[in-house]
């Protein structure tokens, strides 16, 4: 069956315009400040940590141990709205990769062989344009996976191109999880390439909708959009025919940094939502502008603010709760700072209000957070 979904909306500007002004175009540039710290790294919601490990409790190890060695206390994984940094996201991927001798970590009944996906860039860098190297790539990898077939299609116009992954059943848990994160991972490959973020027009996923926290949306800077019959990325077929601007000598630096950067590489910089978290980053300590104080910053409307935020999947007081939580875990992580001094540097007046803000953001008190962190260390030596 040929399935090739319309997108919600066709960019306004075609893609040399993207490429030229970039998203603070059109009067939308947002003020840096001079001496800002650097942007708060996102934080992994705990339904990742738990999706991703289903291949290796199936095969039977012990994923006590596994979050251990990756620096991450099994006890987070009973609180419904933890989070994890991206540095041990990143290290339960490899060492899931190394026990189960798997790219894609037991979750399909075929194991990707390690190596693959180094196999996979070494030959796009060669290919001339975006469409080639998509090509390319896909034709690899559909010679290791007998799940689902990933393919790139165009629209009946020709306007829109597909990322689509064809499968002969229904995906379950496992799979499901497999094909979005072969989406993602295919998506982060091919912004690498071009150096820069293609935007997506629709994401589709065969996965049901997570209970709790997640991602996905801030990752595509889409709505994403659960429970479909295929999983697939959707985008201006324009940038198709743009150039690899990668090398052999790029590729190694992205390869040594793999799978952090997967994570987080020409993802974060380009959409409303994350130049307005960069601005709320050097606000912390104080009261963080209202949803109309930003939109004057940004010389747009508050209506206008708020639906191209809806646009992103994201909301504006969302972003606060997120950057504060992230930087809290980010503090009580990797500082000595008293529970009184985090709740100081961001911006509350007592104690006690970061401890109940804490506790929703996250399901855990912040000291309980730090205690487990402590209680790993040990075992994380050990290893």
């Amino acid at each position: 069956m040929h399935i090739v979904a319309t997108p919600a909306h066709r960019p306004s500007l075609t893609v040399r315009q993207r490429i030229v002004t970039g998203p603070a175009a059109a009067g939308h540039a947002m003020p840096v400040l001079a001496g800002a710290p650097a942007p708060a790294r996102h934080t992994i919601a705990i339904c990742q940590v738990r999706r991703i490990l289903q291949g290796a409790r199936r095969q039977g190890w012990d994923v006590d141990a596994l979050l251990r060695r990756a620096a991450i206390s099994p006890a987070l994984l009973g609180s419904p709205n933890a989070r994890v940094t991206q540095e041990q996201y990143a290290a339960l991927i490899r060492t899931l990769r190394r026990v189960t001798r798997d790219e894609l970590w037991g979750l399909l009944g075929r194991p990707v062989p390690p190596g693959v996906f180094a196999q996979v860039c070494r030959t796009v860098i060669h290919c001339g344009t975006l469409e080639e190297a998509i090509h390319a790539g896909l034709r690899l990898y559909r010679q290791h996976i007998d799940a689902f077939a990933p393919r790139l299609q165009r629209s009946a116009d020709g306007t829109t191109a597909t990322l689509l992954l064809h499968t002969r059943t229904p995906a379950a848990p496992c799979q499901a999880f497999a094909e979005s994160t072969f989406v993602l991972h295919a998506y982060a490959l091919a912004n690498w390439l071009m150096a820069r973020r293609v935007p997506l027009t629709r994401v589709d996923l065969s996965a049901a909708a997570p209970q709790g926290q997640t991602d996905s949306a801030r990752v595509f800077n889409a709505t994403v959009h659960y429970g479909q019959p295929v999983t697939a990325l959707h985008f201006d077929a324009a940038w198709l025919r743009l150039p690899v601007v990668q090398d052999a000598c790029s590729l190694r630096d992205f390869l040594r940094d793999t799978p952090r950067n997967l994570l987080v590489r020409y993802r974060d910089s380009s959409c409303l939502a994350e130049r307005i978290r960069l601005h709320l980053r050097s606000q912390l300590d104080r009261e963080l502008p209202s949803l109309e104080e930003m939109a004057q910053l940004l010389r747009l409307t508050p209506q206008t603010l708020r639906r191209r935020l809806r646009d992103e999947g994201r909301g504006y007081q969302s972003i606060k709760d997120n950057l504060r939580r992230d930087v809290a875990i980010d503090m009580l992580e990797h500082s000595g700072l008293t529970l009184q001094d985090v709740a100081l540097r961001l911006g509350f007046s007592e104690p006690s209000t970061f401890h109940r803000a804490f506790k929703k953001w996250t399901g855990v008190a912040p000291g309980e957070y730090r205690l487990r962190g402590m209680q790993r260390q040990p075992e994380q030596a050990a290893a």
